[in-house]
């Protein structure tokens, strides 16, 4: 992975079709996906369950790009080992998950993988401030985790300025997960984000048999934000 500041469409698989995986990343990637982002929810840290550590490898000989997990689980720890050894290019934690991010942050790199930082709507930019030297990507959240379809948040635009702002010249990614859109994907990309998660808005319309929406889809957001 080389750092750049290029837009980035990562379809998240919350949206496909949980029955065939493989397929589904396959196709998403032939029309033109630059990362695949990997939702993973617990039902304790957020009000849902996805999947863990198996499905993840079960699904990385499947993705030719980067394996992008988003870690929406607490405690965090115990379980950056399993999904470094199930094949993430990078691992998220959230920054409201546990006390001690500091140490997930080091975990998390000390597996050999990107670490990233997410936050959820409600806080604010500056908990990242002391962290910004351990993280190469930085997870802002647009709708509160947990549920895939929620409509995007716009207070969260001034935040991802602020953070931009924040990192600076550090090769820190700003990713936008909840409610992309053609609509919201210009707004976010303008305040500084270059990483954008969809889900609904690349899945919609399309399936393994027909994934031409999937391109247009993608098309689409991309267009948008440039």
């Amino acid at each position: 992975m080389t750092f750049d500041r290029t837009v980035k469409i990562a379809p998240s698989i919350l949206s496909a079709d949980f029955a065939d995986f493989g397929r589904e990343i396959q196709a998403v990637e032939a029309e033109g996906a630059d990362w695949i982002h990997v939702d993973v929810m617990d039902g304790h840290f957020v009000p849902n369950i996805t999947f863990g550590p198996a499905t993840c490898k079960a699904i990385r000989p499947h993705i030719k790009t980067v394996m992008d997990v988003h870690l929406m689980i607490a405690p965090v720890d115990p379980y950056i080992e399993a999904f470094a050894e199930a094949g993430a290019d990078i691992i998220s934690a959230h920054v409201e998950a546990g006390p001690h991010i500091h140490r997930t942050l080091q975990a998390i790199r000390g597996a050999g993988v990107k670490a990233g930082l997410a936050i959820n709507p409600g806080t604010p930019a500056s908990v990242l401030e002391p962290l910004l030297d351990m993280v190469d990507l930085v997870c802002v959240m647009t709708v509160n985790p947990g549920f895939g379809g929620q409509k995007f948040i716009h207070s969260c635009v001034e935040k991802v300025r602020t953070i931009r702002a924040m990192i600076g010249d550090r090769p820190v990614h700003i990713e936008i997960d909840g409610g992309v859109d053609p609509v919201t994907a210009p707004l976010v990309v303008a305040a500084g984000a270059d990483v954008l998660v969809a889900g609904s808005a690349v899945f919609k319309g399309g399936s393994v048999r027909n994934p031409a929406p999937y391109g247009a889809n993608i098309r689409a957001i991309r267009a948008a934000a440039s």
